[in-house]
């Protein structure tokens, strides 16, 4: 074999073996490529589902927080309206009791009779006390410490202008006022008996600006169930200069 055909021979086996190569690689990638495609597939799937059980999580963890939050908020309610029924119970009981005291008080006033009364007045749609009312009611309160088994009665009135709701209102703010003032004297309030009456119980015709200032007032009563002779022995032991 000369030179020439032995070259030829060579570049052939290399060629060959070349094209052996490419081809083994060519068919190790077509067999491996789908594994690792398949591969890729799942670690993205993996991860999402990761990401999507981690939302999940944050999720039930919010609303678990949400609902232990609603749970002591309705809890602080339910105890501050069992807080707030007690003491309207409370205020009930006691007026309950307030109101039992003066029934049986006044369950017949035709036992009581006046040891002093007076009168005091208030400007058109005013219920607020003047200094002379307040002068006339500290005369008044003067005689409780001297007066047994005793009661006051405010009556508020009121002249004919406006609705007789409106005024029937009107009559009770101005006898509460009286009544605020007593008890600042420390008259208790259990011996104090308020009526509204409006403009039902008229002094004096409201046909003029007369008769209607007449009629702007509350007319207050010390009376006492005591028979006068002993009201009158009971007055001269505690005060005997009268």
């Amino acid at each position: 074999m000369n030179l020439k055909s032995s070259v030829t021979v060579l570049l052939a086996g290399a060629a060959l073996m070349f094209s052996s190569g490419c081809a083994t690689k060519n068919y190790t990638r077509q067999q491996t490529q789908p594994i690792i495609d398949k591969s890729n597939e799942l670690d993205a799937l993996t991860a999402k589902n990761t990401n999507a059980i981690r939302d999940v999580d944050t999720r039930a963890q919010q609303g678990i927080q949400g609902v232990n939050q609603k749970t002591s908020e309705a809890d602080q309610k339910a105890a501050d309206a069992r807080t707030r029924a007690d003491q309207a119970q409370s205020l009930a009981t006691q007026a309950s009791t307030r109101v039992d005291s003066l029934t049986s008080q006044v369950a017949n006033l035709d036992n009581y009779h006046p040891v002093v009364e007076t009168s005091v007045h208030f400007a058109f749609d005013k219920a607020n006390l003047t200094p002379k009312a307040k002068e006339a009611l500290d005369k008044l309160v003067a005689e409780v410490p001297n007066t047994r088994g005793y009661l006051v009665v405010v009556e508020g009135d009121t002249d004919s202008v406006g609705s007789a709701a409106y005024n029937y209102k009107l009559s009770e703010r101005r006898a509460d006022a009286v009544v605020q003032y007593l008890a600042g004297k420390d008259v208790p309030a259990r011996k104090i008996y308020i009526i509204g009456l409006g403009k039902d119980k008229a002094a004096a015709p409201n046909t003029n600006a007369e008769g209607r200032a007449e009629n702007r007032r509350v007319d207050v009563r010390l009376m006492t169930n005591v028979q006068n002779t002993q009201a009158s022995a009971q007055g001269a032991a505690t005060n005997p200069n009268r």
